[in-house]
């Protein structure tokens, strides 16, 4: 299993990436505690051109400035006061589009993830939706920031390629206020896993 490569980050077609992680995994890496999944669902932004985006039209602010960091940067950021997003920054530098990471399948470190979620008994409600995404990996605002080519937070290839005829695509979940863009198909899962976060209608 390798790191996936800086060059990957590094392409101007956020929305192929997002279908391309698809199926990589990954790895938390915090304390000494590992822990990882096989993502299943991501959304794309667009960062500039796309309403629902955080920084749509040039918006930068101290809450979304990772966004227009390096690609292969961790960018995090807190919902409700309560979740914590885990997304990934691509293109390049001060472009800033990310990928968010919706569900995972979990893999490594799962008596880990219950206890940071504090649930009892492994089920699909684990890592099922962006929120549980980060608490059960363990990722905070704080890690925000972070190049996923380090040690603590990284993506990796183990080999496995899902074909597209298994790749599921739909407009985005909950962005209903981005008008047109709302729209969008901009959000990719794995076609009857458990953990994705919605069926798509």
């Amino acid at each position: 299993m390798k790191k996936i490569p800086l060059s990957f980050y590094a392409r101007k077609d956020v929305v192929q990436i997002a279908k391309e992680l698809v199926g990589k995994i990954i790895i938390t890496r915090f304390d000494g505690k590992i822990t990882s999944g096989r993502i299943v669902e991501t959304e794309a932004y667009v960062g500039l051109t796309d309403k629902a985006s955080h920084s749509f039209g040039g918006r930068r602010t101290s809450r979304n400035e990772h966004m227009y960091a390096a690609p292969g940067t961790a960018y995090v950021y807190i919902c409700y006061g309560l979740h914590h997003m885990m997304n990934v920054v691509t293109n390049e530098k001060n472009i800033p589009d990310a990928i968010l990471i919706r569900a995972i399948e979990p893999l490594e470190g799962i008596d880990m993830m219950l206890k940071r979620t504090g649930k009892k008994i492994l089920d699909k409600t684990l890592t099922r939706g962006p929120g549980n995404v980060g608490k059960a990996l363990g990722i905070f605002k704080h890690h925000s920031g972070d190049h996923l080519l380090g040690e603590n937070i990284y993506i990796a290839d183990d080999g496995i390629k899902i074909p597209d005829e298994k790749i599921g695509i739909s407009k985005r979940i909950g962005v209903e206020s981005a008008e047109k863009d709302a729209w969008l198909p901009y959000r990719f899962y794995l076609k009857e896993n458990k953990y994705v976060s919605r069926k798509n209608k």
